[in-house]
């Protein structure tokens, strides 16, 4: 049997085991990594990544209530304004040093700045990025969330953080709101809740980073060439506002709002399975050498410096 034909009977049947609840978010991104690696992957899972983790996130909306996903987002608004211009800037100024190329710069900056994929979507048709220095950002920063989603919750634990001091730390220096989930439910249900509402209120500057990039970045400065494929929305940041204000507001749909939310998590395994297999050998060999450590530098600095302000001015210990 043939490696094409094997990924094509093993995908189907662990895709059903990633819905078991002993699976964990770091088991399901490694085995989609280890099975891309090895077989491939002959399923457009890709197309299904961004569905899966809407639904995920709206899921889990229903297991919050409302006022406490308020307070987490009012507490994380200052720290996430000062973060993202700090990082973007830094992003500019490594750009420029590693002599890395303008829009892959950009686009990894940004990417790092706010929420990964998402961000990096939203910036591409403005800046009109070539497909490749696509490629090569969205390549680099899907290898680091996978990095962060297996170190984190263990450097968590080393330095023994409170669940809602973990739930800041990874939402203000992991990429994607996937990870950041995956890791936060691995770490303790108060550092899902903190987690993800800081990383959906920072997702939400994506809209004015980009217009202010649109507005700075002048056409003429840019290579063209890019394809102008609309934006995707992150509609679910409204969704799970409004599941979170359903159960906060009629507490009877309380207990079903717990069985949406554990059904939303098991979702989240799934995506995290998915993204892992679009890990491909394709993906890791179109990230070179000078993008990476842009990426890489631009992640560490980040998470090394907001993990020692959390733990030095005792953000929820």
């Amino acid at each position: 049997m043939n490696k094409n034909r094997m990924a094509q009977i093993l995908i189907p049947v662990l895709a059903l085991v990633m819905l078991l609840p002993q699976v964990t978010a770091a088991v399901a991104l490694l085995t989609g990594l280890g099975i891309a690696l090895t077989f491939g992957n002959p399923y457009p899972t890709k197309n299904y990544i961004h569905l899966l983790l809407g639904i995920s996130v709206a899921g889990l909306g229903a297991g919050m209530n409302l006022e406490t996903v308020a307070l987490a987002g009012a507490q994380g608004f200052a720290a996430t304004f000062f973060s993202i211009a700090a990082v973007f800037t830094l992003g500019m100024f490594l750009k420029h040093l590693l002599k890395v190329e303008e829009q892959i710069g950009i686009l990894v900056s940004v990417g790092t700045a706010i929420c990964g994929g998402s961000a990096i979507a939203a910036v591409t048709p403005v800046i009109r990025a070539k497909p490749q220095a696509v490629s090569v950002a969205l390549g680099t920063v899907f290898i680091l969330n996978a990095l962060a989603l297996l170190i984190f919750p263990s450097i968590g634990h080393y330095f023994e953080m409170s669940e809602q001091a973990f739930g800041l730390w990874s939402a203000l220096a992991i990429h994607d709101t996937s990870s950041v989930v995956g890791a936060t439910v691995a770490y303790g249900p108060s550092a899902s809740e903190i987690g993800t509402t800081v990383k959906l209120a920072r997702a939400l500057w994506i809209v004015p980073v980009t217009l202010l990039i649109g507005y700075l970045y002048k056409p003429s400065a840019v290579e063209h060439g890019a394809p102008q494929s609309n934006t995707k929305k992150p509609w679910f940041i409204l969704w799970f506002i409004i599941a979170a204000a359903v159960v906060t507001w009629i507490p009877s749909l309380q207990p079903a709002g717990q069985f949406v939310e554990t059904i939303a998590r098991r979702l989240l395994v799934l995506t995290l399975f998915f993204i892992g297999l679009g890990l491909s050998k394709e993906t890791l060999k179109s990230v070179g050498v000078k993008p990476f450590l842009l990426g890489c530098s631009l992640w560490l600095i980040t998470s090394v410096v907001s993990l020692i302000a959390i733990l030095k001015l005792n953000f929820y210990n």
